[in-house]
């Protein structure tokens, strides 16, 4: 089986629509959209994404199932609840809101210098116990996105048996899922069997791009889900269209222009 993950085309979130770039992203897509021979399609139920959707849907001439976890992560911050070290890993983002209190914010995009002296966050269990974790709903919100994935998989015909999946139907189906970066992290971590926060932190997937990934049965009965590529953006290269900057920050300190 194989399953590849879409993210949506550049963002307006004010409106959770897509700006005019993301647009055109989502019609370059759509142009290439036949050669993945997708047999199945999934959205989430959050409007960037479904607009995203809706131009390679036309394109295929099928509909798309909405899958509520499939929304962007939506786990926050709240750095009311922490003390002030923790508070920290979250420096350049924490805002006071008119009742004075501290406004809470996605959980991910920590501060380099903080996980840097907090390994914690990146162990596959230690991460649960982390003060970080303590100080958000990422848990409750976590476990939850989990069982629901993994009761998609067991439905596809693979059923979590520890950190690997037996097989109790295999196939060859191509599901293509139209959703966020945030959730694409999370879903991977669940396959790689490492803490969210190592593809969080480390990855960056462009608006419309490709993650990839596919069933192993090296053993019978037994299958791995690997990940034959991250964040592809080929038919933006092949429609000459620069990809956009969300999803990134700074390259360098100093580029005012670019997001901090």
């Amino acid at each position: 089986m194989r399953i590849l993950i879409f993210r949506h085309g550049d963002p307006n979130y004010e409106i959770d629509g897509l700006t005019d770039k993301g647009k055109v992203e989502a019609e370059l897509l759509a142009k290439q959209i036949k050669s993945f021979g997708i047999d199945e399609a999934y959205v989430s139920p959050l409007g960037r994404a479904r607009a995203t959707a809706d131009y390679s849907l036309k394109e295929l001439g099928m509909e798309a199932e909405v899958l509520d976890w499939l929304q962007e992560f939506p786990a926050y911050f709240d750095a009311n609840k922490a003390d002030s070290e923790t508070r920290g890993a979250y420096k350049n983002e924490l805002k006071i809101g008119s009742d004075g209190t501290y406004e809470k914010r996605i959980v991910w995009d920590m501060m380099p210098s903080y996980f840097a002296e907090h390994p914690e966050v990146f162990d596959a269990k230690a991460w649960r116990d982390s003060e970080v974790a303590k100080a958000s709903n990422i848990l409750e919100i976590y476990d939850h996105v989990i069982d629901c994935f993994d009761e998609f998989l067991k439905n596809q015909g693979y059923e979590r048996n520890g950190n690997v999946y037996k097989v109790n139907a295999g196939n060859e189906k191509v599901l293509a899922f139209f959703c966020h970066f945030g959730i694409t992290c999370v879903l991977l971590s669940r396959l790689w069997n490492v803490s969210p926060f190592i593809p969080m932190q480390f990855l960056a997937m462009a608006p419309t791009s490709l993650t990839e990934i596919v069933t192993e049965e090296r053993e019978k009965g037994i299958a791995i889900f690997r990940t034959l590529r991250i964040g592809d953006i080929t038919h933006l290269t092949v429609g000459n269209e620069e990809p956009s900057f969300s999803a990134r920050f700074c390259e360098r300190f100093e580029n005012e222009n670019e997001r901090h």
